[in-house]
């Protein structure tokens, strides 16, 4: 019986030595996966991107309560041709802007976007210490897909970038008061829609951006670069020293038809001839937007004002439904030094409806356009060519 009683105790005590170890065992395991999981805070994006993130946060604390609708969820603080952290404050910034609202509900929309962010990322050449800044206004469930689609679509982007979305639903709330008197002379339907008037964030998005943001180009999402997009920032050097913002003009008899009556009642007006000598008005799908100069131009921001709206619309009898793209026609009528005129090449539309409803016989003198093609509009759903 001593012999089985010491037996007994001994191998409770390998048994209990055992467990001792398993558990030292099992804590050292927990502390490596703890170390690697919080030490390195792995998430769904690189440690370089995550920096931005926090560098954007502690600038964020400084900046009004228009940036609490800004989210940079990710993007490529490198070149492909080198690290660059050395040059994170010392980079030079384009900014770009496009819609993404209601595109997880649509497959023809997510098509537009693939084509155009892949055409983008195959031309785009940018200098070492540059960054193109992409910026995207979106509802929560687009935004979820874009971060899902972006970094796949910029895969072979050779340049930095970051990628920014803008609640769409506070721009709105910010928006509607400024260009509310607007909505019921330029968009479809007889009342200002709340939710219509973020079809006019290029009109007012010098009052509700931060002063910081100088300049930025606003682009459809049914575009196809065929050229460097950095080329295209390089016409806000050309403004004369009055225009505020650069703009194509529209390549249908859009406004031929719109301004009928007031073409009727001044028939020697040139107001909806074809070029060169006409003004065939303008199209928005591609916009130079200098900022600056819209904060401290007085002539512009007395055409937001309510009544001189209502005077210009009436005195053109206009009534249209394309948005800011109607504002800028209409004002361009009078004030054509506050817009400086893109090569149509910038903003080559493909669209040929007015072809067949009405206006064959002068629809070719609108839609000529001589010179390269840099990027395409595919606009009113129109195929755009292969490369």
């Amino acid at each position: 019986m001593g012999v089985l009683r010491v037996l007994s105790v001994t191998m409770g005590r390998i048994s209990t030595f055992r467990s001792y170890q398993i558990m030292l065992l099992l804590a050292a395991a927990l502390a490596v996966v703890a170390f690697y999981y919080f030490g390195s805070e792995k998430q769904n994006f690189s440690s370089t991107t995550k920096r931005i993130k926090e560098t954007q946060a502690s600038h964020n604390t400084n900046r009004d309560d228009a940036d609490l609708s800004t989210d940079i969820r990710f993007g490529r603080p490198e070149s492909r041709t080198g690290t660059g952290d050395d040059l994170e404050g010392k980079l030079s910034r384009f900014h770009a802007l496009m819609m993404f609202t209601k595109v997880d509900k649509s497959l023809n929309l997510q098509q537009k976007f693939q084509v155009v962010m892949r055409s983008m990322a195959k031309h785009g050449r940018f200098l070492e210490d540059e960054m193109l800044v992409l910026h995207y206004v979106s509802d929560a469930a687009s935004q979820e897909l874009g971060e899902k689609m972006l970094p796949e679509l910029l895969l072979d982007a050779t340049f930095r970038y970051e990628v920014v979305f803008h609640n769409v639903e506070a721009l709105t709330e910010k928006l509607f008061p400024i260009v509310e008197a607007m909505q019921k002379h330029f968009s479809a339907g007889s009342g200002a829609y709340y939710s219509d008037a973020i079809f006019f964030l290029s009109v007012a998005m010098h009052r509700i951006m931060p002063a910081e943001l100088k300049r930025i180009v606003q682009l459809d999402l049914d575009l196809k670069f065929r050229s460097n997009v950095r080329d295209l920032f390089q016409e806000f050097y050309h403004f004369p020293s009055k225009a505020v913002i650069g703009i194509a003009r529209e390549m249908q008899p859009v406004y031929r038809h719109t301004f009928w009556q007031y073409r009727k009642e001044n028939p020697k007006s040139h107001v909806g001839d074809p070029p060169p000598d006409g003004l065939p008005g303008f199209n928005s799908g591609v916009m130079l937007l200098n900022l600056e100069a819209m904060r401290h131009s007085t002539l512009y921001n007395q055409l937001l004002e309510p009544g001189r709206i209502t005077q210009l619309a009436e005195k053109y009898h206009f009534r249209g439904h394309l948005g800011d793209q109607d504002f800028f026609t209409m004002i361009g009528m009078e004030h054509r030094e506050l817009f400086y005129p893109l090569s149509c090449g910038w903003n080559r539309q493909l669209c040929t409806w007015w072809r067949e409803h009405g206006y064959g016989d002068v629809f070719q003198l609108y839609y000529h356009c001589d010179g390269p093609v840099h990027i395409y509009h595919g606009n009113c759903n129109t195929p755009i060519p292969d490369d």
